[in-house]
Order: C-alpha cells, then sequence, then structure tokens
C-alpha cells in the first residue's frame, strides 16, 4: 500500500498523528505500541474537529506537569539514542527513529552554528517530539504502508517565537531539513510545516509531486492547531495501491553512493554486487575510470532509497578494499514497468512491459526466464531470447 500526503497546509508532527488515526490507526493500539518507549509521562488523545468546515482528527500529545523537569533533562543526542536503543520497538523501527532523530539534531546543529553532542530540541521537546516521530512511524506500520509520497509542502509565512528568539518562518532547522525539496508560501502568516514535520516526511518520502497514479481506499485527515479562514489548516492522507494497469510515469528522489577503487581483486565485486542488491539496493553498476597518475580503475555506483544508505555504505566500507564514500541526493524519472507471462513454445515466460500512457515503449524478456529454457532445451542463449521476443 501508498500513501500520498496533501500539505497544502503544511505538516507538523501531530498533523501526521491525527491523519494516520483519522485513516483507521486504532488509538489504543497506538498507545500500546509507544508503551514500549521508556517515555510515559505523557497523555494521547484524539478527538473531532473542523478546520473551515472540514471535518478532522485532532490528536494531541498531552505532557504531564511532573514531567517538565525529566523532560528539560532529556534533549540531546545521547538522552534520545540511549531512550531509543533501550526501547522494545523492533529493530527496524529503532534504526529508522534513530535516523530520523540524527538528521533533526543535525539540522539544529547546523542551523545554529553548535555541535550535534551540545544541540538541545529547545521548543521542539523530548518527550513530545519522541511520540511525534515514533508514533507516525508506528502508525504507518499498522496500515502497511509500504512507500510515501507528498505533494509540495506550504512552509507558511512571518516569524516564530523560539527560545532562540524571535525566527523567520521557515525556521533555520526547517529550511535545513527540506533542502533539495519543493516548498511555497500560500501567505498564511503562522509556521505550517514544522522541523518535525520538515524532517519525517523528508526522511519518509519518496517523491514530491502530484499523487502518484493509485486505486484509492481510504483517506485520512489530521488537523493543525488553528483554524483559519478561507483555508482548512489540515493535512490530507490518501492511501490506495498503485493501478494494475498504469501509463504514469514513476518519479522520485534516490540516494546514489559512488566510490573509485583500484587495488581489489576483481573477482570481489560479483560477490559485493550480490550482497548490496539482497541488502536492497535498486541498481548497482561498476564504471571503468583513469585514476591519478593513469591507473585504471573501478567506479562502483550504487543506486538506492534513503533509509537503506547507512547500511549499504556499511557493506562497501567492509567487502571492498575502498577507504570512503560519496553519496548525494538525485532525482530520477520511470516508465511505469509491468510483468505480464507470455505464451511460448516453450513454456509461460515473464515479460517486462515499459510504457508512457497508453503508448507501450519497450518489451524485454526476462534474463532468468531465458536461461532456464536455454538449460532445460539445451539451445543457446541468444536462440532463445530472440525467438521469445518475435
Amino acid at each position: 500500500m501508498i500513501a500520498y500526503f496533501n500539505c497544502t497546509s503544511g505538516i507538523s508532527g501531530d498533523m501526521i498523528l491525527g491523519a494516520l488515526v483519522d485513516a483507521g490507526v486504532p488509538l489504543e493500539e497506538l498507545k500500546k505500541r509507544l508503551s514500549s518507549i521508556p517515555v510515559h509521562e505523557y497523555e494521547l488523545k484524539a478527538s473531532k474537529v473542523k478546520r473551515a468546515g472540514i471535518r478532522a482528527t485532532k490528536v494531541d500529545v498531552v505532557i504531564k506537569q511532573s514531567a517538565v523537569s525529566s523532560q528539560r533533562s532529556a534533549k540531546k543526542w545521547k538522552d534520545i539514542e540511549k531512550i531509543i536503543k533501550t526501547s522494545k520497538l523492533s529493530d527496524a523501527i529503532k534504526q529508522k527513529g534513530l535516523r530520523i532523530f540524527r538528521r533533526l539534531f543535525e539540522a539544529e546543529a547546523k542551523a545554529h552554528g553548535g555541535k550535534l553532542q551540545d544541540v538541545h530540541l529547545h521548543e521542539l521537546g523530548a518527550v513530545d517530539c519522541i511520540v511525534d516521530i515514533f508514533g507516525a512511524l508506528l502508525g504507518l506500520d499498522i496500515l502497511g504502508i509500504e512507500t510515501v509520497y507528498s505533494s509540495p509542502l506550504n512552509v507558511g509565512s512571518g516569524t516564530i517565537k523560539t527560545e532562540h528568539g524571535i525566527l523567520p518562518v521557515p525556521a533555520p532547522a526547517t529550511v535545513e531539513l527540506l533542502k533539495g525539496i519543493p516548498v511555497y508560501s500560500s501567505g498564511v502568516p503562522f509556521e505550517l510545516t514544522t522541523p518535525t514535520g520538515a524532517v519525517l516526511i523528508s526522511s519518509l518520502a519518496k517523491g514530491f509531486g502530484h499523487i502518484p497514479q493509485m486505486n484509492i481506499l481510504k483517506t485520512g485527515t489530521g488537523a493543525g492547531g488553528r483554524d483559519f479562514k478561507g483555508q482548512a489548516n489540515v493535512l490530507t492522507m490518501i492511501l490506495g495501491e498503485r493501478s494494475a494497469v498504469s501509463g504514469q510515469r514513476s518519479d522520485g528522489r534516490v540516494i546514489v553512493i559512488e566510490t573509485n577503487i583500484d587495488d581489489m581483486n576483481p573477482q570481489v565485486y560479483e560477490y559485493v554486487m550480490e550482497r548490496l542488491f539482497k541488502a536492497g539496493a535498486l541498481e548497482v553498476f561498476l564504471t571503468q575510470i583513469i585514476m591519478k597518475k593513469g591507473r585504471p580503475g573501478i567506479k562502483l555506483s550504487v543506486l538506492c532509497d534513503e533509509e537503506d544508505r547507512d547500511k549499504l555504505i556499511d557493506i562497501i566500507l567492509s567487502e571492498t578494499t575502498s577507504i570512503g564514500v560519496r553519496y548525494y541526493k538525485a532525482e530520477r524519472r520511470v516508465l511505469q514497468r509491468e510483468i505480464k507471462p507470455v505464451k511460448t513454445r516453450f513454456g509461460n515466460v515473464s515479460v517486462k512491459v515499459s510504457k508512457l500512457g497508453d503508448k507501450r515503449q519497450k518489451t524485454s524478456v526476462e534474463y532468468e526466464d531465458c536461461k532456464k529454457i536455454a538449460q532445460k532445451f539445451n539451445i543457446p542463449l541468444l536462440e532463445v531470447m530472440k525467438a521469445i521476443k518475435q
């Protein structure tokens, strides 16, 4: 299942929680799963509200008065890291949460000129930030969401009062988190996209733009804190399944990881590529290059989703002679692809059909199917591929 967040009035942690609960995440189930985190001095409440006449669900993380002092002592990265690692969450959720929180701390550090280990979350608050971020991750998991997309983000305008003083909207940390992401302002003089909302959507979304082609199954609407006149302050989440027949292009962001190698046995590359693919790489390829002093070398390139970046880098650094990698975000555009079984004189064979709109662009036969046929009938592989394509 895929989810599309329509951020016409920005995005925040509580709006995401509201949209998830409105879409069918049981509040009691969410509370139960969140209880595995060693942070308990809060209440999670949900209510039905209206924003500019639109019905929505408002979810609030209410911090208990007794938690104020402990909240102040648990705001640094080392404190958050310890809370996450000692929780009873699944390893997958823990790792996602750690990556998201580290990005948040890095953005705050860069925006305010400090060191990561010294940064405090300030107005974000430790408890409500933990609940917002892990509530979002757990809610998506409960709904079975595999892929997230988003519209461009409405960031708002004006200024916001923080512990640093009066800051412009969007806040510096929010700007840092949204680099490379399409944003705009409708002129509403409030902060519409918060740092928590920014770090969640920028970490989870595979692409930003128009709604992808899907069969809509249900929607969820989360309410923001204010009720603006003339604009519904809501976050709409549309849930659906990819259409079986689709001619739309599939666009999105990927991470490109690269490293140059000139001192490794070439036999090792096959093993490395196999490990990278099994760990989630979208594509792995090798390019011959000439390095310094005229030495021939190989550039190893890996395309992946952002959440797989760190584990793929670890594989490269541990399984090759590389002592460092570079990585960057890239946009990609691919044709919609569909695998179809085709009857041939050799039996059923899988064929990949790529389309743009209703027009078929390219057809290719699956290599593994052809290989099995060639081995079974003792026929040259090229002849099998030619016969099937015809």
